[in-house]
């Protein structure tokens, strides 16, 4: 006589291994032929954020503002003595502004000259040296930038700090990174602004020629592109262990990473798990899974990608604004390691 185990479907001891042998189960008849769905997911709601270029961006001005940093040639009438020092050995030529924005120069002093334009400072020059020559000409370049820097970090080919000559948009800063290296994470590819991350899709500007988000940079600005390694997803609710779960070689399903958290079975809600899915900086995913349906042989496993937010509800739950609710303190209390689109889309009320 066959044993019972010996007439369950296969998928039985998958599900049986990857929920820790505690999801139910409903024996069938031998020789049963069951209908599998190629998705779990039983609502998919895209997301976004509203961003800064879709309204109209003001175009910055060509001319070059200088700023404290930067080292100005100065000629007043051809005689070296009233212009900029004589470079020495290691250096440029030329004024170097000060932390105050000014330069100083024989005769006229010290001269403010932050946030001026070179035709500007040559102006402001004429005019001040008028007062000891006749009829002064004034000659004024910028030697050598230094006070609007751009960062550039993680996987560019060259990474490190970069001083903007003129104002550049986002498309031209990353170029001067020499390229990305293989192990680039484009999808999580950030501007950020002031310690903040802007709503900016860097992925759909590289990959998809969304010229809408080529913004104009400010001085300051830090481009990231993370690498590819040492991917997580998130799982939250009723598990045991809440946290980051690791990606072994970038792949992990549904089942899976609810066994490694613990998934505490009593009084949870298995076909209403949550997943807020980030698709870029920008753009997401709501998705509510039914693992019943997977555990049951009706559907295929749900693969998870990086940066998944797993919940796994105790009860039933209504709408995704009750989910979130629900989800916030938690997202709060991790949010420097969530991937940008949940934090600018849930933690800044965006």
């Amino acid at each position: 006589m066959r044993s019972v185990a010996h007439q369950r479907p296969i998928w039985f001891f998958i599900v049986f291994f990857l929920l820790g042998g505690c999801a139910s189960y409903t024996d069938l008849p031998a020789g049963s032929v069951k209908k599998v769905s190629a998705s779990a997911v039983v609502e998919r709601q895209a997301v976004s954020v509203t961003t800064p270029v879709e309204s109209v961006e003001e175009v910055p001005s060509p001319q070059y503002l200088v700023g404290s940093g930067d080292v100005l040639y100065i000629n007043i009438s051809a005689r070296p003595e009233l212009g900029s020092p004589i470079a020495t050995t290691g250096s440029v030529a030329g004024s170097r502004i000060d932390g105050n924005g000014n330069i100083h120069l024989p005769l006229v002093g010290t001269v403010p000259v932050a946030g001026l334009s070179v035709e500007q400072i040559q102006q402001s020059l004429r005019q001040k040296f008028s007062t000891y020559l006749v009829d002064p000409w004034v000659v004024v370049e910028v030697a050598e930038y230094k006070s609007h820097p751009l960062y550039l970090l993680g996987q560019f080919k060259t990474a490190g700090t970069f001083y903007m000559d003129r104002p550049l948009t986002l498309l031209q800063g990353l170029a001067l990174g020499g390229g990305l290296q293989d192990t680039a994470d484009m999808r999580n590819a950030r501007l950020i602004r002031q310690n903040k991350t802007q709503p900016v899709d860097i992925l759909s500007l590289v990959q998809d020629g969304a010229a809408r988000q080529n913004v104009w940079l400010h001085p300051g600005d830090s481009i990231y592109v993370p690498d590819d390694k040492n991917l997580n997803v998130f799982v939250f609710g009723a598990v045991k262990k809440p946290g980051p779960v690791t990606m072994p070689n970038g792949r992990l399903s549904l089942g899976q990473a609810l066994s490694s958290a613990g998934l505490d079975e009593v009084g949870t809600n298995l076909n209403q798990i949550r997943i807020i899915r980030s698709l870029s900086v920008t753009r997401g995913e709501l998705l509510v899974v039914d693992l019943e349906k997977v555990m049951r042989g009706e559907a295929l496993p749900f693969a998870l990608q990086e940066g998944d937010i797993v919940y796994a509800p105790r009860g039933r739950i209504g709408n995704w604004n009750q989910a979130i609710a629900e989800l916030l303190p938690t997202l709060q209390g991790v949010s420097a390691i969530l991937q940008p689109f949940v934090q600018i889309r849930y933690l800044e009320g965006k």
